[in-house]
């Protein structure tokens, strides 16, 4: 949430997910539509928050884990990338922002494969010293 008024007097709400884009139950959207999976996530966090007091302005931040954002989340960051450079001078500021979101969910999408890994072991394997993942 914003700490001072977005728009109107309003603050700003959000709610960021990241969906995996080759989960099996968005992989017959996303093989079809580039980006149908944050859109799906957009519009579910929509509904969640439908009820939400009317003097906040909400905005669902949906984005997968292969890259693509939803309409909201790309519309949400291109107003961002405007007040950023606006701020601060700096032209390429906007990009910047992009792509510390990126490197957001890359690490994201590192853990989630770390995180399969039970132990790993180095191992001399033909004149050199090999790593080892076991998963789980």
């Amino acid at each position: 949430m914003t700490l001072i008024p977005w728009r109107l007097g309003r603050s700003l709400l959000w709610d960021a997910t990241c969906v995996d884009t080759l989960a099996a139950s968005h992989i017959q959207a996303t093989s079809s539509m580039v980006g149908a999976a944050a859109s799906s996530a957009e519009q579910a966090k929509r509904r969640k928050y439908e009820n939400l007091d009317s003097s906040f302005i909400f905005v669902p931040f949906g984005v997968e884990t292969l890259g693509p954002w939803g309409p909201e989340a790309r519309a949400l960051f291109k107003e961002l990338s405007k007040r950023v450079i606006e701020s601060t001078g700096d032209p390429r500021a906007g990009s910047y922002l992009g792509q510390r979101i990126s490197l957001a969910i890359q690490r994201g999408n590192a853990a989630s494969i770390l995180g399969t890994v039970l132990l790993g072991s180095l191992r001399w394997f033909r004149g050199r010293f090999r790593f080892y993942f076991v998963f789980k």
